[in-house]
């Protein structure tokens, strides 16, 4: 009901069909030119011409414009109305089992399955078309004979009748199928159609390669990590094994120690039981000689205390404990060895944090820098501080000391989830005042923010919404100065890449920050640097 209602609108009033080649009057009506031309020409001689719905007057034959966006309109409604029939239209010959048509003569108005349609074309050579219900717009709204000839002057379809009509008037005349190869206006489309198409066939091999790239760049990645991780693991092991020893080897020492020590005592043990069997031999045998030799056993048995002191701090100095400390030492030099390797081979190297620290004459009096240089915050209450040229005047806005000329370098920031904020890179010849002073809003600032529940990527007023899974907590910054490239990272597991910038930087590049009321970020000490 919907498409017969709207099919109404669509309709010429002359003819009650839709409209074949839609022309408008200067009155805003509109007819399918071949009913408006034959309508205008029975006017011809009354010395007036008029709108046959509106009846408005013209002294001299309208100009009729083509309404391209009602002829748009019309054809979308036509080739939607043929689809939605398309798959009803039967073979007009298969009467008693119904099959579907494949072709549509035109001279012959009949739809045909593939069995009539061989008959068909054994006897006759007719113009076959895809399958229609109906012929309305391949024929004369006038005589409905079918269109097979072009009115170069008027620039309309006619039938064979309407030739007749329009020879006499000097129109040239001329079969459908010359009109469309001498028709300046299709080469032209059909030049720019193609040329669209070879450009957009290049688009897809460039994809298709592009995709190659990445495939095959993802292949040697991986080759790359899985030879890196064996390595990592033989590395592993070896320094396993070397700490392993080490405590093997400090126990034997201690082993030693300890044994040699237990074989002296073992020695003195004996000599001091001989002693003792002497004593108490004599004692049963000669009590004389014992009484007599007494003050000499006295000053034996002291002076053997006297050694036994000293042995015992011989002992003392001799036997050591399973040095845990060492064996410590051992395990994080080999730890940090084994680290240093894996970071030289993967381009990275250890070296003293270099923190970047806020600028506090770049801030905005609305914020404020925590003791370090390193945290920024937002309040309410703007501070009284002294005018510098360097400040920023209308946003809550501060940038680094620090800045990067040339080189590759991360850095990495906590960020506050209670307001907006904004984590960006930018040129110092920054404007300091004003809206253009704005990070993101113009070409010499590269920022990520975040508004509301929103994340985007801004740069010279161009913003880019982005889908995120999870609230931002801490971002990772990479920066490719000759590489033109500027990378953030969401920090969370696993690592998500957000947003790529690709330029080429002509000034030193600054960290720089946008706050909020109520937001802060901390800058985040990094403890190693890319090596080019």
């Amino acid at each position: 009901m919907a498409s017969a209602a709207f099919g109404g609108e669509l309709s010429c009033s002359i003819c009650l069909n839709l409209y074949t080649e839609p022309v408008s009057l200067r009155c805003g009506h509109n007819f399918c030119r071949g009913c408006i031309v034959t309508a205008l020409d029975k006017q011809e001689g009354s010395g007036v011409y008029s709108c046959p719905e509106c009846r408005e007057e013209y002294v001299e034959r309208p100009t009729l414009e083509k309404n391209r966006k009602l002829y748009n309109i019309v054809e979308n409604f036509r080739s939607t109305h043929q689809k939605e029939e398309k798959s009803e239209i039967l073979c007009t010959y298969c009467v008693d089992a119904p099959v579907a048509a494949i072709k549509t003569c035109l001279q012959c108005e009949t739809s045909m399955c593939d069995k009539h349609l061989t008959a068909h074309n054994k006897t006759v050579d007719h113009v076959l078309i895809e399958c229609i219900s109906s012929f309305s717009s391949k024929k004369c709204s006038i005589h409905k004979k079918i269109l097979e000839y072009n009115c170069s002057k008027d620039d309309y379809c006619l039938c064979a009748s309407c030739c007749l009509v329009v020879k006499p008037k000097g129109h040239a005349v001329e079969p459908l199928e010359e009109a469309l190869e001498k028709n300046e206006k299709l080469r032209n489309v059909l030049e720019k159609l193609t040329t669209k198409r070879e450009m957009t066939e290049k688009k897809i091999l460039n994809l298709q390669d592009q995709k190659r790239k990445v495939q095959e760049k993802a292949g040697n990645e991986k080759k790359r990590v899985t030879a890196l991780f064996e390595d990592f693991r033989r590395q592993l092991e070896v320094q396993e094994q070397r700490v392993l020893s080490e405590i093997s080897r400090h126990v034997e020492e201690v082993s030693f120690s300890l044994n040699d020590l237990t074989k002296h005592l073992k020695i003195q043990n004996d000599e001091l039981s001989m002693k003792i069997g002497h004593i108490k031999f004599c004692t049963m045998t000669d009590q004389t000689t014992v009484l007599q030799n007494l003050e000499s056993h006295t000053d034996e048995v002291l002076q053997d205390q006297e050694s036994d002191m000293g042995d015992k701090n011989v002992e003392e100095s001799s036997v050591h404990d399973l040095d845990d400390f060492l064996i410590s030492f051992v395990l994080h030099r080999s730890i940090t060895d084994l680290i240093t390797n894996m970071q030289l081979k993967k381009n990275f190297s250890i070296q003293d944090a270099a923190n970047l620290l806020l600028d506090e004459k770049t801030a905005n009096t609305f914020v404020s820098s925590s003791d370090d240089l390193g945290t920024a915050s937002c309040s309410e209450t703007p501070k009284t501080i002294p005018e510098l040229p360097q400040r920023f005047t209308k946003y809550g806005q501060v940038m680094s000391m620090e800045s990067f000329s040339h080189g590759r370098h991360y850095w990495e920031v906590e960020v506050g989830d209670s307001s907006d904020w904004d984590v960006v890179v930018c040129y110092p010849s920054i404007k300091r005042y004003g809206d253009e002073s704005c990070v993101g809003n113009n070409n010499k600032s590269w920022s990520f923010c975040k508004t509301g529940n929103e994340y985007a990527s801004l740069h010279d007023s161009q913003l880019q919404k982005l889908n995120l899974e999870s609230p931002v907590q801490r971002l990772g910054i990479y920066l490719d100065y000759e590489g033109g490239r500027l990378s953030f990272y969401q920090l969370s597991d696993p690592i998500r890449h957000l947003h790529t910038f690709t330029t080429t930087f002509t000034e030193p590049l600054h960290a720089a920050l946008y706050l909020h009321s109520g937001a802060w970020i901390k800058l985040v000490p990094q403890k190693f640097s890319i090596k080019p």
